[in-house]
């Protein structure tokens, strides 16, 4: 991999340790997928951020290695394992070093603003910019929905290609890795979290091209964040939608229909006659307008006895939507700056109900949790 002067003089440590081992990493990782050089990126979202997930070590490394590196672009971060500013049920231990990891991934220069969703968030790419993000659905909706360029970067890879500001040019970077090497053939109402639960398995980590829908950008998120998940898809296309899809001949590629039985199939898989004993609704991150319609489909109703509701959204997109955060706190809470997935939320309940693909994948595997599977407004109607 060719290597500018600047570049060498980074990696023989002139700069210092931190960016030396920084270099060091993408160097390894862009030989091993035969990158010809390094490129450029516009910014960086980092995972690696819950304590529940990283641990001492996790936070030991972070902590170490804040003292010898800053990024140099703009670089966010992942959910944590906690909201931030409201203390919740995760123990002062937790709390205190879920609070340390942040500050040292502040000390470097990264923003404290812990989402899945840094496009809804203030970090929103245009077309064709290069990207080093980590986040399978953010990748997913970088990549489909915006046109811009990244790989499912791995927390550290990401690090460090803030901390350089480049990345190795190989896979989705490229443009004729971006083409398609499926079509599916859809009918329009398929909800879209049960349509990427199941074309994620079926399509592993290829890049599917869809036909028959038209969804809006917060069911694109919901797609592709539940194809990530099931399969490791960072990259889609819909026909006369995603910015892309024009760019591309399926004329030879095999097409797969979609139908009624695959999806009621996804439907018994994921639905239970466990009761649950939390709803859970925002993964991804919900934006400002799903927040709008939660509080509009449950505001003046009665609440009911039943789950308790616990909304998950950005510090962001919180912070600007008050009066439906007002609302729906009536009926339940509105968590930021963490989710369901990353927070220590089987330490409380053993069966959460939920309308996320990626959640009923990844609850059950990384927090050994009993997972019911609804659309959001049969959720709703268990609350009020």
């Amino acid at each position: 991999m060719y290597l500018t002067k600047e570049e060498e003089r980074i990696l023989d440590g002139e700069e210092g340790e931190g960016p030396a081992k920084a270099m060091k990493l993408l160097v390894a990782l862009g030989e091993i997928n035969g990158a010809d050089e390094l490129i450029p990126i516009k910014s960086s979202q980092i995972a690696g951020v819950s304590y529940k997930t990283m641990g001492d070590a996790g936070l030991d490394f972070i902590e170490d290695f804040s003292t010898k590196a800053a990024v140099t672009v703009k670089s966010m971060l992942n959910p944590a394992g906690m909201d931030l500013d409201s203390p919740g049920e995760e123990g002062n231990e937790f709390r205190e070093k879920q609070l340390r990891m942040v500050k040292a991934y502040a000390n470097m220069g990264i923003e404290t603003t812990c989402t899945c969703t840094p496009y809804l968030a203030g970090n929103r790419p245009r077309k064709g910019d290069h990207l080093a993000w980590s986040e399978s659905s953010a990748v997913s909706f970088a990549n489909a929905v915006l046109g811009a360029r990244t790989n499912r970067e791995g927390g550290p890879s990401a690090l460090m290609a803030a901390v350089i500001g480049k990345t190795p040019n190989y896979g989705l970077h490229i443009k004729e890795d971006r083409s398609p090497d499926t079509v599916y053939r859809v009918a329009e109402d398929i909800p879209p979290a049960l349509l990427g639960y199941h074309v994620g398995g079926d399509v592993g980590g290829g890049i599917p091209y869809f036909r028959g829908i038209s969804y809006n950008e917060d069911e694109m998120k919901s797609l592709g964040a539940a194809m990530a998940a099931t399969g490791a898809v960072a990259m889609y296309h819909i026909d006369g939608i995603t910015p892309e899809a024009d760019d591309f001949t399926t004329d030879e590629l095999e097409v797969i229909e979609v139908t009624d039985d695959d999806i009621e199939d996804i439907k018994a898989k994921l639905m239970s006659d466990n009761k649950p004993e939390a709803i859970v609704i925002g993964c991804p991150h919900l934006s400002k307008q799903e927040l709008e319609w939660i509080a509009e489909h449950l505001d003046d109703k009665k609440p009911k006895a039943g789950p308790e509701l616990r909304v998950y959204t950005s510090r962001s997109v919180k912070d600007h939507s008050k009066e439906a955060v007002k609302i729906i706190e009536k009926y339940g809470k509105v968590i930021a700056d963490t989710c369901m997935v990353v927070s220590p939320l089987e330490d409380i309940y053993d069966v959460v109900a939920t309308d996320s693909g990626k959640a009923a994948e990844y609850l059950p595997k990384l927090a050994q949790q009993k997972v019911v599977y609804a659309d959001l407004n049969s959720l709703l109607e268990m609350v009020a």
